[in-house]
């Protein structure tokens, strides 16, 4: 056979017809997720309330004795725990409740929304972007902690399950608000649930320092019983913290729940 004949049953053989159609779910999972995740590491504003935030306060905490610590070992084991927490409810919470009402407001959540790409789809990948961005947070402060002479005890998979919940917990609350809430509101409500969950939630002060009754509203807090269940393992070396996971098991169900309910795409 000649070349040409052989290029010519080359070219018959090659099919250039376009082949529409949407790329498989999971594919289209990764490629957002690792879209929401690059967007938001590059915006400062998230930065500073996910990753510099909890570092100063646990630096500055650990090193000023400034409010009173409870249980064994050094202020940093107690406030270690803590600030992980924190770090879990500015991310999933705080910073995920903003930037999605903004992206409600401006109209990118009813133009993905209309695109092949499911609705559930987008919001699970901005849990997985959550996730991603809570790995790096825990890895900073961690190591922060322990240069500061953090001596962690427990079991990591008691540690895992905690922050498992608590994402979930604080994700479908973050969602629930950007949600059903205008923009303006959602970054509002959002900074001041911030502000008070640090100050209220057992993240640097102890739950102990507040009355009776008002501490027993607080530990059904979802901030709260991420921070109590994390420093009893990690501080005391405790087991399994049940009430504390039943606690974040409900909140996640809750919010979830309600986000997929009420969430509304414009």
């Amino acid at each position: 056979m000649s070349a040409r004949s052989g290029a010519a049953a080359d070219a018959v053989a090659t099919d250039y017809s376009p082949r529409p159609g949407a790329a498989p779910v999971g594919r289209m999972l990764l490629a957002q997720t690792a879209f929401e995740t690059r967007m938001l590491l590059r915006n400062g504003e998230q930065l500073l309330l996910t990753v510099v935030i909890p570092t100063v306060l646990l630096v500055l905490f650990s090193a000023v004795d400034v409010v009173a610590v409870e249980g064994p070992g050094k202020r940093v084991d107690f406030l270690a725990p803590g600030l992980l927490a924190l770090a879990v409810m500015s991310t999933a919470f705080t910073g995920q409740a903003i930037a999605t009402g903004f992206e409600r407001r401006y109209g990118v959540l009813k133009r993905l929304g209309a695109s092949p790409l499911p609705r559930w789809t987008l919001l699970t990948a901005k849990t997985g972007c959550v996730l991603v961005t809570e790995v790096l947070q825990v890895a900073l402060l961690s190591v922060i902690a322990l240069a500061l002479g953090w001596s962690p005890h427990g079991d990591p998979l008691s540690v895992a399950a905690l922050l498992v919940l608590g994402t979930a917990a604080f994700s479908g609350l973050g969602l629930l608000m950007a949600g059903t809430l205008k923009a303006e509101a959602t970054l509002a409500a959002a900074n001041l649930v911030f502000i008070l969950l640090l100050l209220a939630g057992g993240v640097i002060v102890p739950l102990g320092k507040f009355p009776d009754a008002v501490r027993s509203v607080l530990e059904l807090l979802p901030i709260s019983a991420l921070s109590d269940g994390l420093r009893s393992v990690l501080q005391t070396g405790a087991g399994v913290p049940w009430a504390d996971l039943g606690i974040l098991a409900g909140w996640s169900v809750l919010g979830l729940a309600a986000a997929a309910r009420f969430f509304r795409w414009e």
